[in-house]
């Protein structure tokens, strides 16, 4: 029920308080923490006491033994290892402060289950609500979901940073419901929108940088009013993560009511996704253009379309700009010094990465087909 640490703090907090070794056990008479160092004569002597045991509170072989239960069912059994006058007090004590970090953490624990299976739609509309009320979840509050993606495998690290962080508060939830994600569920307050929510996934990016030096990619969903909403946030945070994963690499935060374009061509069928390639590059791959040519083009859209800007910051003379540029056109008819054919071929790079996104890394080399 509760972790091991903990049980080893509580034991060791009272050893030091009442000066007299303590140890707790589980009802196979197992030892589960203690404050000082175990005989191996007592811990057979402990063990076999344990087994037998029929009432919740005994004195025998000069320990006292108290049950420490969870809705009428032992659950572990305190140890104090002497049976001096006025102990029995300060066992009972001890066990009222096990069994309310029993309460505690179970609570947590059922608070952390309902909110994964609301993230993941795992609950009908009904239960949301009952259980919501019995948890003391509020049902009408303004939420959005924010996915933490770290660039290092193991999130555990990142994981203790956020609910050191959030976890205390009653009204914001950190939970994991797949592997390489942390989710947190983060409340707002009525004043607040999309301005504070972008500086709350800013503030869990430098945290998490400064705390447990790990670069991570966070995406956030639309804010929603009632709880059985938060999985649509949640989704659509997972779609900013996937979109920005595709076509805006650079981004360490993305908003999903920011996606702009790359949002519009995530959705699109694949068999649109490849008419249209096949029509701009005549059939060909994108794979047609050199690194260089692209990297161009790129920082020619960066700037707005100006040649001597892009000459100027890629030390190119403009002729050498303009024949690259010329290059592209031959190629595909698309002459993206002109507005319009600048917008078709960046939207077809894009269309590009997404379809790639898309292919296991055999099919990738041969995308397109006549």
């Amino acid at each position: 029920m509760l972790p091991n640490q903990v049980l080893q703090k509580t034991v060791s907090d009272m050893g030091e308080i009442v000066q007299e070794a303590c140890s707790v056990w589980n009802t196979d008479g197992i030892c589960l923490g203690h404050s000082a160092a175990l005989r191996e004569n007592e811990k057979q002597s402990i063990e076999n006491v344990i087994l037998d045991l029929e009432e919740k509170e005994i004195k025998k072989d000069g320990m006292s033994f108290f049950c420490v239960s969870l809705e009428e069912e032992v659950v572990y059994v305190l140890v104090i290892h002497t049976d001096k006058e006025g102990i029995d007090i300060i066992g009972r004590l001890g066990v009222k402060q096990m069994e309310a970090l029993m309460l505690a953490y179970q609570e947590r624990m059922n608070r952390n289950h309902f909110i994964q299976n609301l993230l993941l739609d795992n609950m009908l509309l009904v239960d949301v609500y009952n259980r919501a009320k019995k948890l003391n979840i509020a049902t009408e509050e303004r939420r959005a979901v924010i996915i933490i993606e770290p660039k290092n495998p193991d999130e555990t690290l990142v994981l203790e940073t956020l609910k050191g962080i959030y976890a205390t508060s009653t009204r914001d939830f950190v939970t994991v419901v797949d592997e390489g994600h942390i989710i947190l569920v983060k409340s707002l307050e009525d004043g607040e929108g999309y301005k504070e929510l972008n500086d709350v996934a800013k503030s869990v990016v430098d945290v998490v940088n400064t705390e447990a030096m790990v670069n991570v990619r966070v995406a956030y969903g639309t804010i929603v009013s009632e709880i059985k909403n938060v999985s649509k946030s949640y989704k659509e945070a997972g779609m900013a993560l996937d979109v920005g994963r595709i076509f805006y690499e650079e981004k360490n935060i993305l908003a999903y009511n920011e996606l702009g374009i790359g949002r519009l061509i995530h959705q699109l069928p694949i068999s649109l996704c490849e008419m249209f390639l096949k029509e701009v590059f005549s059939g060909k791959a994108v794979e047609q253009f050199d690194e260089e040519t692209l990297s161009t083009v790129h920082k020619f859209f960066e700037n707005n379309l100006n040649i001597s800007e892009t000459a100027r910051q890629l030390f190119l003379h403009r002729n050498t700009l303009v024949y690259r540029l010329e290059k592209i056109q031959k190629k595909t008819g698309l002459d993206v010094r002109v507005f319009d054919d600048a917008l078709t071929f960046k939207i077809a790079l894009m269309v590009a990465n997404h379809m790639k996104s898309l292919q296991s890394p055999e099919d990738k080399a041969t995308m397109y087909t006549n």
